[in-house]
């Protein structure tokens, strides 16, 4: 089984970034993986493997589209446990969802993989809308926001099950296909591939690389294509014309009764 798990570089969430003329100053960014596509890496990971014995049947492979610097992010999922990376060099600026679509679409037709798996967003611009398009330029059946994924014992379907106002909904999907992944796929039980034994329980959230895995992770491919390479042209049809931090917010008050509370809320609030 082959699977393969676009993921982004992003800004690192957990450091104050800056606004510098109408634009998020990332002069002095610390790059890293974007959580949710660390957390399809993951979920990957465990489709293919049997956990109690250490051993695998399938090939996870990893792709970015971005600079030279992006490697890094790569070799980051490498070390992780992935087989293979490849790097579609490109400059942020020139990307966009519909850019980003096809030149992943370009990739699925060339690997032919038997799942896509990524995240449902990435923690940056939070647009939530390439898993759903690469799905449809490519008439592969979709699931979204995937809080767990059973692979059938012939490999050729997946259930997912996605977190719903009224409780859980499954989906069953033949594959090839396309799953986005919401945070709760990381669960010590979310992941059931019928060969890891039903009695193993992972550890919460995603597995730490450890130092072998960094070590093996500078001898595996990392593959580098041209967006030229892949028959794709950097024309972006969105663009972001500013950015700007949202206006102080004012001090609440105390009300002394409900009557005064909706009379506030209709004459000075304006929201009933």
């Amino acid at each position: 089984m082959k699977i393969l798990v676009p993921l982004k570089r992003v800004p690192d969430p957990e450091l104050k970034t800056k606004i510098k003329d109408g634009a998020i100053d990332l002069s002095g960014a610390t790059w890293v993986v974007n959580t949710f596509d660390e957390y399809a890496v993951e979920a990957a990971l465990r489709l293919i493997e049997n956990a109690a014995e250490g051993t695998r049947d399938g090939e996870v492979v990893v792709v970015t589209i971005g600079p030279e610097d992006a490697a890094q992010q790569l070799r980051s999922a490498l070390a992780m446990g992935a087989d293979r990376a490849i790097r579609v060099d490109a400059e942020d600026q020139n990307l966009d969802a519909g850019v980003v679509v096809a030149t992943l679409s370009a990739i699925v037709e060339a690997e032919k993989p038997d799942l896509i798996l990524m995240g449902k967003q990435a923690v940056d611009g939070d647009a939530n809308q390439v898993g759903q398009m690469l799905a449809g330029k490519l008439g592969l059946p979709q699931a979204t926001f995937a809080a767990s994924i059973e692979l059938a014992q012939d490999k050729t379907s997946v259930t997912v099950g996605r977190e719903v106002d009224a409780g859980v909904e499954y989906k069953k999907l033949p594959l090839p296909g396309v799953v986005t992944v919401d945070l709760r796929i990381v669960s010590p039980r979310a992941v059931v591939n019928h060969v890891t034994p039903d009695s193993h329980e992972y550890q919460e959230g995603p597995r730490y690389a450890s130092l072998k895995g960094i070590m093996q992770a500078k001898k595996k491919p990392l593959d580098v294509k041209t967006l030229a390479d892949l028959g794709v042209t950097a024309a972006p049809v969105t663009r972001q014309l500013s950015v700007e931090l949202p206006p102080p917010r004012a001090a609440g008050r105390k009300v002394e009764s409900v009557a005064e509370l909706v009379a506030a809320l209709r004459s000075e609030r304006k929201v009933i």
